[in-house]
C-alpha cells in the first residue's frame, strides 16, 4: 500500500495522528502540561513513538506526572521552584475553591489561583534560560510542536522556533479560541465556560452571559500577564495571548461535537473524541434478576 499523502497545509504531526500507520516518520517536539493533562497526551505520544516517529518531550525537573519514558527522548531543564512550592500553591488554591464554592471562571481563577498559575507559567522562562537546550531544539529541525495550551509555554516555543503547532485540549479558557481561531461564539447563544447555562437561555441568563463575556475580556489579560510577559521577553517583542493563539495550525479537541454547544467551527478544528486517562477494564458479566409478580 502506498504511503498516505497529507495536504501541504497540514502540519506533519497532524498527518501522524490521523494516518500514523502509513505516514512517513517525522520529528515531533512535545511541550506538555503537568498533572492530569499529561495522562491523555502521553498515550498519543507513546503511540507515535512506537510507530517509528522521533519524539522529544521537554519537561521541567520539578513536576507531578511528567516522568521519564523509555519510548521517547526526554529533555529536562531546571526551574526556580521546588516540589514543595508547587504542592503548597496548589493546595492553597484547591482548599480556597473548596471552601468558597463560587461559580464561574472569574471565581475559579482569581486570587488563590493567580499565584498557583503564575508558578506554572514561570517554568517557560527557565526553559529559555537553558541555552544548551534551546540550541539543541534549534538544531534538531523539528517538523511540528505538539502542545497543551493551558500553560502557554508550548505556544511560545512554537512561535520562537517558527514551527507549525498542534493544540491538544478539551477546551480553551477565556475568549482566545474565538480570537485566535476566528471562530464565532455569540454570547446570546453560546454559554460562557463554567456558568452552567444551556444554549436555550432566558433573557436574564443571556444578559448575565454577556456580562461574563465582558468580564473575561477585562480579566483574562491580567490572569495571563506572567505568561505573556515571558513570551514577550523570549520573542523580544510585545506579545498578547491573541498573538500566540493566532499562530495555531490545528486544534485537536478531546471531546465530541455532540457534547459541545452549537456554534460554527473552522476547518482546522478536529474533534478527536473523548480519551480516558487510564486503560479501560473489561466489563463484568451481566447478571439477570427476575422478579415474579
Amino acid at each position: 500500500m502506498a504511503p498516505a499523502k497529507c495536504p501541504a497545509s497540514l502540519p506533519l504531526c497532524v498527518c501522524l495522528l490521523l494516518a500514523s500507520g502509513f505516514a512517513q516518520a517525522g520529528r515531533l517536539l512535545v511541550v506538555p502540561m503537568d498533572g492530569s493533562h499529561w495522562f491523555t497526551m502521553q498515550m498519543i505520544v507513546e503511540k507515535l513513538s512506537h510507530r517509528g516517529h522521533e519524539v522529544v518531550v521537554v519537561k521541567p525537573e520539578v513536576s507531578w506526572q511528567l516522568g521519564k519514558s523509555l519510548n521517547f527522548t526526554v529533555k529536562i531543564y531546571s526551574v526556580s521552584y521546588t516540589l514543595e512550592d508547587l504542592n503548597h500553591h496548589f493546595n492553597f488554591f484547591a482548599q480556597t475553591q473548596w471552601k468558597t464554592q463560587e461559580v464561574g471562571m472569574f471565581a475559579l481563577l482569581k486570587n488563590s489561583g493567580k499565584g498557583f498559575f503564575d508558578l506554572l507559567f514561570s517554568h517557560c522562562r527557565s526553559l529559555f534560560n537553558d541555552k544548551e537546550l534551546v540550541e539543541y531544539l534549534k538544531q534538531s529541525a523539528f517538523d511540528a510542536v505538539f502542545l497543551d495550551p493551558f500553560d502557554v509555554c508550548g505556544l511560545t516555543v512554537a512561535k520562537y522556533f517558527s514551527l507549525p503547532s498542534v493544540v491538544f485540549s478539551g477546551g480553551i479558557f477565556c475568549h482566545y479560541l474565538e480570537d485566535g481561531a476566528q471562530c464565532p461564539s455569540p454570547p446570546s447563544y453560546v454559554p460562557r465556560f463554567l456558568l452552567k447555562f444551556t444554549d436555550t437561555m432566558t433573557f436574564k441568563e443571556r444578559v448575565w452571559n454577556y456580562l461574563s463575556h465582558m468580564k473575561e475580556r477585562a480579566f483574562c489579560p491580567y490572569f495571563f500577564k506572567t505568561a505573556t510577559d515571558i513570551a514577550s521577553e523570549v520573542l523580544q517583542t510585545p506579545v498578547t495571548m491573541r498573538d500566540l493563539f493566532s499562530s495555531v495550525s490545528i486544534w485537536l479537541f478531546r471531546t465530541d461535537f455532540v457534547l459541545d454547544f452549537p456554534r460554527p467551527v473552522m476547518p482546522n478544528m478536529v474533534y478527536v473524541g473523548g480519551l480516558n486517562c487510564q486503560q479501560g477494564k473489561p466489563l463484568s458479566k451481566v447478571c439477570y434478576i427476575f422478579f415474579s409478580t
